[in-house]
């Protein structure tokens, strides 16, 4: 089963702010993330996490938010980088990928996911209320439906409408952790 979908933004900040730019085209770098960006490294750069370890290795390099979400969102609409993502997607359901997918992203740019993000406060801060939209409870289950999480395999630039492609890693698959 071939996964395919777009890029519909890309999205970068070099300081700890919770939207981040748009821009025409992003680098990503092979163990560190995307070029200028605060949370690019090859240790963790999330203030809390980095607070208790400064030493851990970093699978928060880069955050991917599908665009279907904002859609989702009730209150006035939401744009790409506003929820601090690198890379907004479009057509494929980035929350029901299993951990290490590969995602190739343009010509050769190419990321493993490493979680699901889990909402912070800050996103009540953002927007009041938009915390608890992005949590689902199901049966006694909670999924979290923030983006995900991964760290760059390898290099390239990644710019609006380039393509995505999902490789799937050999079953059995794992769900993606909250991270």
């Amino acid at each position: 089963m071939l996964l395919k979908g777009r890029v519909v933004a890309v999205s970068c900040d070099h300081a700890h702010r919770f939207s981040k730019l748009t821009r025409s085209v992003i680098r990503l770098i092979a163990g560190h993330g995307v070029e200028g960006d605060v949370h690019a490294g090859r240790f963790v750069k999330h203030r809390y996490l980095a607070r208790r370890d400064p030493e851990i290795p970093n699978i928060r390099q880069i955050l991917l938010i599908p665009a279907e979400l904002f859609e989702g969102v009730q209150g006035p609409r939401l744009n790409p980088g506003q929820l601090g993502e690198n890379i907004t997607t479009s057509g494929i359901d980035l929350h029901d990928l299993p951990l290490d997918s590969l995602l190739h992203l343009g010509r050769t740019a190419v990321v493993a996911l490493t979680g699901l993000r889990t909402p912070c406060g800050y996103i009540d801060k953002f927007r009041q209320g938009l915390k608890r939209q992005l949590i689902v409870r199901s049966n006694g289950v909670v999924t979290f439906r923030a983006g995900v999480l991964a760290v760059v395999q390898r290099s390239g630039d990644v710019a609006p409408d380039d393509s995505i492609i999902v490789e799937l890693p050999e079953r059995p698959w794992t769900l993606l952790p909250a991270i």
